[in-house]
Formats: C-alpha cells, sequence, structure tokens
C-alpha cells in the first residue's frame, strides 16, 4: 500500500498492467453491473447542466429513461449514478457502427459541447475509490470482462498508474499524480 498525502493507493495500481481494448471487450463495463455509473455529489449540477448538448449522442432507449428517471438517480444507500436502461446498459451510452458501447457524454466532449469528459468513476476506471476513515482509498477493481485490457496493458508493459494519468491528474492535480510516480519509482529503486 502507498500513502500518498492524504490517498491510499493500493500495489495492484503500480503493479498491474491496464489499457483498456474495445475492440476485444465492446464496451461491456457500461452495461454490466448493478447500476449506471457512480457520481459525486459535485456532477450531479454538471449531469443537469449537459443534458441537451448530450441527447443527440444517445439512444432513443437513452433520452427515455432519462427523461423518466432523471439525468441521475440516488440508490438504496443514497449514493448517485446515472440511470440505466432496464436495469442494464447505462442511458448515456449509445452502440457504435462496430458495435461498441461509447459513452455519449464523452463524444458530446470530444466533438466540443461541452467541457465536462465523462463522470470521474468512469474515467478512473479499473480504480474504485472508497472512503477508509479519513482517508480516500484507490484499488484496483479486478473484473473478467477486462480480461484483455489486462492482457493489451501487460502486451504494452503499461501499469494502471501510467494508463489513468490524465484522469488521475483531473481528480487530484499534477503535483499528486508527480508525487504517486515519485514514490513509486523510489520503491522500484
Amino acid at each position: 500500500m502507498l500513502i500518498v498525502r492524504d490517498k491510499l493507493v493500493s500495489d495492484d495500481i503500480k503493479d498491474k498492467f491496464f489499457v483498456c481494448n474495445l475492440e476485444k471487450c465492446k464496451g461491456a463495463c457500461c452495461v454490466e453491473g448493478d447500476l449506471g455509473a457512480p457520481l459525486n455529489f459535485d456532477e450531479l449540477d454538471k449531469m443537469e447542466e449537459i443534458q441537451e448538448h448530450v441527447k443527440p449522442y444517445l439512444s432513443e432507449e437513452g433520452r427515455e429513461e432519462i427523461e423518466k428517471q432523471g439525468p441521475y438517480v440516488v440508490d438504496f444507500e443514497g449514493d448517485y449514478s446515472t440511470p440505466t436502461i432496464d436495469g442494464k446498459e447505462c442511458a448515456y451510452a449509445f452502440y457504435d457502427g462496430k458495435g461498441i458501447l461509447k459513452c455519449g457524454i464523452e463524444q458530446a466532449y470530444i466533438d466540443g459541447k461541452i467541457d465536462y469528459k465523462k463522470p470521474i468513476s468512469c474515467h478512473l476506471y479499473p480504480i474504485r475509490l472508497s472512503k477508509f476513515q479519513d482517508l480516500e482509498a484507490l484499488n484496483y477493481d479486478r473484473w473478467d470482462i477486462c480480461s484483455p485490457a489486462c492482457s493489451f496493458g501487460k502486451e504494452l508493459h503499461v501499469p494502471i498508474y501510467k494508463f489513468l494519468k490524465e484522469p488521475l491528474i483531473r481528480k487530484y492535480g499534477e503535483d499528486w499524480y508527480k508525487e504517486l510516480v515519485r514514490i513509486i519509482q523510489e520503491e522500484d529503486e
């Protein structure tokens, strides 16, 4: 376990390899699971704000579910997440011409329609965040649907923390990321 400021970082994040391989998994992380993408409280206003810009990217079913459920939902534990279609794929996801599930929010961002890339929980995946007393813990979420990403990451020799450099900087800042890299390099010497 690494400690970077007030964050506990699992050793797996430095030791395990990962590079998303959408050609193989077809975006299964957007359809598998119990709920939609977890959302932080500070993302809720943004989810409301982006609706009109994101709708054109979504499937008809996705738009209908967002109309019905709202731009986000609250689960039985009081946590926020994106709505889903029939308890399966995220309402913000759409299938591209190759049958790959992609994020409508991210596509609107890529096209310059919004300044919000996607929920941080999606951007950080396969890292999942949890609270541990007064600290935040960053853990590697192993999931069999991501086997192609693990194999591809191993082939390219890209550890999780390097693959997720952009979202880690988005979440914690560049100085925090540099400190993480420094600690990892010192451990490896």
